[in-house]
């Protein structure tokens, strides 16, 4: 029943996080950090660089590709004042690719600080790029889903990536406690980020180098990359009793066909990098069921939050693949992209995923009841052993490989 699912209690997924335990900074060497290992019930601890002892041969190991965008962009009032704009995601247009190869206006869903303090028409920085000056300005140009819409328009004929890139910074968590610093630019970026659009790392692949990359092709475990641009609704916390009452973030989605393909035609054990890559992978068995049953707005594809508690399977998981691959090629492209709201809760039945490597959450957080939908109530022995045997915690914190 969904009522039972969004009657579930965001108090009983909680757990004491000391202050000191929470890594502010990552360590020296990504692949360095602590690996928490459980299989059915049993924990070990190791190093990351030696993961590859514990992936199955032949597993495929499903990648997020985004890269974090400088997406903290500030402008200073005449009077001295600060406004931070945050830009969370492109509007107009809303293809992300599209919107940083615009040269002279775009228009982005954005969280305002000080936003009281803006009272004119527009607010305008003076930036370098290539020793020319440039002129960005910000307008508001509207209002959606209790985020501002910014209209930001310059000169020069860059395109927006540039000017993000030079204008803005690269935003942290805010449970860091810290502003961003120059090493952040390479730390707080995985090894494999390549597509622009993020304003979260997917910090599960912090911990991966190339080495580890290497010796995972060495052992035939395939590397296999989709996107999601994680928002700043990652962070969002539960402020409801009930997990019913809180609403999830959207987040887009790109899959390629050819991932799809393979999805198709050998379903072999999966394995997540990432909370994101795992709602990615579960939005494709929703996605394929509602294309086959034609409950979708083809021109819009999206997943709602408790679409996969509402609706009945009624197809298998080749039956939803292959419906997205109808899709697709009827539209003749290449790129499956669409936008999900899924949540995963304890009793939520895993479609693709056999196996996930993540970091510690924080407590009485969706991404702990994602956790505890996979391992059931061992989640709590497994955070009391990290908590035990000095497991750093949350984005720039220690590993773990989760496998049934």
């Amino acid at each position: 029943m969904l009522s039972d699912y969004k009657k579930i209690k965001i108090s009983d997924f909680s757990y004491s996080l000391p202050d000191n335990r929470i890594a502010r900074y990552p360590l020296k060497e990504r692949d360095g950090s602590n690996l928490l290992v459980w299989q059915n019930g049993h924990i070990e601890k190791d190093i990351f660089k030696n993961i590859t002892e514990y992936i199955p041969k032949d597993s495929m190991l499903v990648f997020n590709n985004t890269r974090v965008i400088h997406a903290r962009l500030f402008f200073w009032k005449e009077t001295g004042a600060k406004i931070e704009i945050f830009c969370l995601e492109p509007v107009h247009p809303s293809d992300y690719q599209v919107a940083f190869q615009q040269t002279e206006r775009a228009v982005w869903k954005c969280m305002v600080g000080n936003a009281k303090k803006w009272k004119e028409t527009e607010l305008s920085a003076d930036i370098e790029i290539g020793g020319k000056t440039v002129k960005l300005k910000a307008r508001k140009a509207g209002e959606q889903n209790n985020t501002l819409l910014i209209e930001f328009t310059w000169n020069g004929r860059f395109s927006f990536a540039e000017i993000i890139e030079k204008a803005g910074t690269l935003p942290l968590p805010p449970y860091l406690k810290r502003e961003t610093e120059p090493a952040d630019e390479v730390t707080y970026q995985t090894v494999y980020a390549r597509n622009d659009g993020s304003v979260a790392a997917p910090t599960a692949g912090l911990h991966f180098t190339e080495q580890v990359l290497n010796q995972l092709a060495a052992k035939n475990i395939q590397p296999r990359e989709i996107t999601l641009h994680v928002g700043a609704g990652t962070f969002q916390p539960v402020k409801s009793e009930n997990i019913g009452m809180h609403s999830m973030h959207h987040e887009k989605v790109v899959v390629p066909k050819s991932f799809i393909e393979e999805l198709f035609s050998n379903q072999q054990k999966i394995i997540a990098v990432g909370t994101t890559s795992v709602r990615s992978l579960e939005s494709l068995y929703w996605l394929g069921l509602k294309l086959g049953e034609n409950q979708i707005d083809t021109e819009s594809l999206e997943i709602e939050q408790w679409e996969p508690y509402e609706k009945k399977e009624t197809v298998s998981l080749q039956q939803a693949l292959e419906n997205i691959l109808k899709y697709l090629e009827k539209q003749k492209q290449e790129n499956l992209s669409f936008s999900t709201q899924i949540i995963i809760v304890p009793g939520y039945q895993f479609k693709l995923v056999g196996g996930m490597i993540t970091n510690f959450h924080q407590p009485q957080s969706t991404l702990l009841l994602l956790i505890s939908a996979f391992l059931g109530s061992k989640w709590k022995d497994v955070y009391q052993f990290a908590l035990e045997n000095g497991f750093r915690f949350l984005s720039y914190g220690d590993s773990n490989l989760y496998l049934k």
